[in-house]
């Protein structure tokens, strides 16, 4: 006898309700973006006749794209860069030692409670230490965001290091091999899987930040995209197809990176904090 399936309609309307709440706003970024202001005012929600692509020319010319894109992908880039060779080695010293030694056990919980700690507690002391210590440029960012990941980066690292077996260091060491030359040789090749994951996260978080650019970056030659979007936006109080046509701007180059990407950050997250 052939089972019957059933729908599960509460869930199905979740779905449902959840997917509109997620396309809705793009369907209106990306309308918006290609009105002008007559069909502004004649519906918001309705499909453009006409598509104006020269409010995305106008946007980029107002708010200086290109130079914040550069400094958004100098930081970005860097970010990621530093935080895979250096986090990767933090977790390591940890995920082999913290069953051994107190330190590195006390070590490893003092880096999970830093996630647990709100931004503004610490963004005052974190202004004038930049200030004190002229930071207050893209090298200071890119140095902060890379020790602002360090607890969740720890928190993953350690959980993946740990499932990679030990007598695979062992057999190097027999061999001759350094800690050094078996960490880069060894150990960091097996995490490509969750360094991927970690790089993507980084790659997304330092992209989008726009809190810590605001009160660390003091030149405007040297804002981020986020940075942009709101030091402009009052040009735009009047003018939302512009304003929609630079945020679209902004948001394409990570979306497409999501898209591509998505597989790595769950399966890395997944294997990360179960193994």
């Amino acid at each position: 006898m052939r089972s019957r399936l059933r729908t599960n309609w509460p869930v199905m309307l979740l779905i449902i309700l959840g997917t509109l709440f997620i396309l809705f706003p793009l369907y209106m970024t990306v309308t918006i973006a290609l009105k002008n202001p007559e069909q502004m005012a004649q519906s918001v929600f309705a499909i453009p006749t006409t598509l104006h692509w020269e409010n995305f020319a106008s946007a980029i010319d107002m708010t200086n794209f290109f130079q914040s894109f550069r400094n958004s992908a100098i930081v970005t880039a860097s970010t990621v860069i530093l935080t895979l060779l250096s986090n990767s080695m933090v977790a390591y010293a940890i995920a082999r030692n913290m069953e051994k030694r107190k330190f590195f056990k006390g070590l490893y919980y003092y880096f999970v409670s830093a996630m647990f700690i709100p931004f503004p507690i610490i963004m005052l002391p974190i202004v004038k230490l930049t200030a004190s210590l002229e930071m207050t440029n893209l090298l200071g960012l890119i140095l902060l965001h890379t020790v602002y990941g360090l607890a969740f980066n720890v928190f993953v690292y350690v959980g993946y290091i740990r499932s990679i077996p030990v007598a695979l260091e062992e057999a190097a060491f027999v061999d001759g091999a350094t800690t050094w030359g078996t960490f880069w040789k060894i150990i960091f090749p097996l995490m490509a899987p969750i360094s991927a994951t970690v790089g993507i996260l980084t790659c997304l978080s330092t992209y989008n930040d726009f809190l810590l650019p605001l009160i660390i970056i003091s030149d405007p030659a040297q804002y981020t995209l986020p940075l942009v979007q709101y030091v402009f936006q009052g040009q735009f109080n009047t003018d939302f197809n512009l304003a929609f046509a630079s945020y679209l701007l902004a948001l394409l180059p990570m979306i497409i990176i999501y898209l591509f990407a998505q597989k790595w950050i769950i399966n890395g997250v997944t294997q990360g904090s179960v193994k």
